[in-house]
This record gives structure tokens, C-alpha cells and sequence, in this order.
């Protein structure tokens, strides 16, 4: 049995074993399919835990960027983790925003319009599993960089984005700590570029699951790059950290957010593409300059932060 079986099987009996009893005692039936890809969603969230724990941890201690001090804020960031990972805010998007997502594409192929598969352009790529997966995977990282860029260089999406630039202390924990309605733009986008685009379920799942590993080793804080050559196949932690560097990831000259260097998430190439590279090899301080300059607070605890970035939107903080 693969592992593809093996993780299907696995959903297969949590959820009868557990939610599908659970939701039949609440009266939420209604919910079952939605549950249902819940369940895998939950199970990989639990599995990309594990792996940082077991994997990424230990690289942090063994080639540590910067000795950790402040735990307060990793816990945080912790929480932030657990919140995305396992799955919770998922579901607040299947209640929310799903509905919405398929009654608008269900209308459209009600009205002529077919969906679209893009790995069926290239005879032969649907019956390769992994080829098309890398495709997607492609395309998904294209769209991802310039989500990331406008993040930066658009002053209200900066409002919000920039609590994922406020943490001094970055760990294998800071990926997922972002303000919730930045969250709630960029899954938007990719749960519209996903239906365009024809991904089928299962590799959505395993795309999102793979980037936001991915991610997450790229937070570390490890000492860690690729070598000349690897530096410009995949983002290490070095070439991300940049992007998080004090005065130099995220500014321009003589601006505060708008510019910046190495928005990929994945991949590298894009920012070799449009010019937006940085490849030295440094290790610097992350967080915001005015944090630094002008002691600007960026909220404490969980709900601190979501609430201060509600008023940075609305220029009241």
C-alpha cells in the first residue's frame, strides 16, 4: 500500500471513527463533507507539527543564528502555528468563505464555462502524478511571489502584513504568525487561483502542505544556506531571513516598506527574474526599523497584535 492509500485510509477512519459520530450528536450533518476534508487537513497539519519538532528543532539548536531570549513572543508564535496548521482557521473558511467560492464557480460552469486544467495542456502530464504536482507547485510559487510583493508595496496590505515582520526573535514558529485578515487575502487568492487553474483536492492539500513546511524551515533560525549553486534553486533560511533583515528585506531607500529583496517562497528564481535577488551571504537582526527607532509597538500577545493591526489599517496606530 502507498502512502497516498495509507494516509486516505487513515482520514477514512478518524473521520467515522470520530467527527462523523460527533457531528450526527451535535445535529451538524449538514457538515459532513466539509468535515470530511477537515479531517485531512487536521491529520497533515498534526504530521507537519510532528516534523518540526522532530527535524527542524533540532537544527535550531544545532547551528543557531542568535541565542533565543525572548519566549514570550515564541509562544505566540507558537499558538499562531497550531491556530493555522491544525487546522482551526481552515474551518472558519469552510464556514465563511467556501460557500461563497463554490456558489460563484458553480455559476460559472452552470453558464458554459468549464473548468480549466492546466497540466492537460502537455500530452501525457495527467498521467504523471508527480509532474503535474510540480506544475501546480510552479505556478502556485509564480503566484505567491507577487502576493508577497504586493504584501510589501501596497501601504494598506503593509499595514496589515507587517506583524510578520515585527518578530526580533524568528524561529521555525514565525511563518503562520500573520494578521488574520492578511491570512484571509492570501488564502482568497489561492483558493481562486486553485479553482481556475483545476487542482484537484489532493494535490491542493499536499501543495499547501508542502509549501507551509517549506516555509517554516525557512524561518528557522539556523545558520543555514544552499551554497552558490543550491542558493539559487530553493529559498534557504539565509535568503529568507534577509527578507527580514532590519533596513534591508523590506525597504527602499529613503522608504520604510515600500521595496525590499527575496520575496520567493519556494523558489528563488523569481526574484532573479524581476530583479528583486539579494544573495549575501549575512545573517542580520529581523524586525521593523521603527521598532528599533521609534520604539513602535506592534501589539504583545495574540490578540494585541490582531487588535493594533486593525488600527495600523485604519491609520490609528
Amino acid at each position: 500500500m502507498d502512502s497516498a492509500n495509507i494516509f486516505s485510509s487513515a482520514q477514512q477512519w478518524l473521520f467515522e471513527a470520530l467527527v462523523q459520530p460527533t457531528l450526527f450528536a451535535l445535529g451538524l450533518a449538514n457538515l459532513l463533507e466539509v468535515a470530511y476534508e477537515g479531517t485531512a487537513w487536521v491529520m497533515v497539519g498534526v504530521c507537519q507539527v510532528v516534523i518540526l519538532l522532530a527535524v527542524i528543532a533540532p537544527l535550531q539548536r544545532w547551528r543557531p543564528v542568535e541565542a533565543v531570549t525572548d519566549h514570550v513572543t515564541i509562544r505566540t508564535d507558537v499558538l499562531y502555528t497550531l491556530i493555522h496548521r491544525l487546522g482551526l482557521f481552515r474551518i472558519v473558511l469552510f464556514m465563511t468563505l467556501d460557500p461563497w467560492f463554490d456558489e460563484a464557480f458553480g455559476a460559472l460552469r452552470t453558464a458554459g464555462y468549464e473548468t480549466f486544467h492546466l497540466d492537460q495542456l502537455l500530452p501525457g502530464i495527467t498521467d504523471n502524478v508527480i509532474v503535474s504536482l510540480l506544475i501546480y507547485l510552479v505556478v502556485f510559487d509564480f503566484v505567491g511571489y507577487w502576493t508577497h510583493r504586493g504584501q510589501h508595496q501596497l501601504e494598506w496590505w503593509w499595514r496589515l502584513h507587517s506583524l510578520h515582520h515585527a518578530q526580533r526573535q524568528m524561529t521555525m514558529w514565525s511563518d503562520n504568525r500573520n494578521h488574520l485578515l492578511d491570512d484571509l487575502l492570501v488564502d482568497s487568492i489561492v483558493v481562486v487561483v486553485a479553482q481556475l487553474i483545476g487542482v484537484a483536492p489532493g494535490q491542493f492539500i499536499a501543495i499547501v502542505a508542502f509549501t507551509q513546511l517549506s516555509e517554516s524551515f525557512q524561518h528557522a533560525n539556523v545558520r543555514l544556506w544552499f551554497g552558490q549553486f543550491g542558493e539559487r534553486l530553493r529559498v534557504s533560511p539565509r535568503f529568507h531571513r534577509l527578507h527580514h533583515s532590519i533596513g534591508l528585506g523590506h525597504e527602499s531607500t529613503g522608504k520604510l516598506t515600500l521595496g525590499g529583496h527575496n520575496f520567493g517562497v519556494l523558489l528563488p528564481w523569481w526574484d532573479m527574474l524581476f530583479k528583486t535577488a539579494n544573495f549575501e551571504l549575512r545573517y542580520d537582526p529581523t524586525g521593523i526599523r521603527d521598532q528599533v527607532e521609534a520604539r513602535r509597538d506592534y501589539g504583545q500577545g495574540f490578540w494585541s497584535q490582531q487588535w493594533v493591526g486593525v488600527k495600523r489599517l485604519f491609520g490609528k496606530a
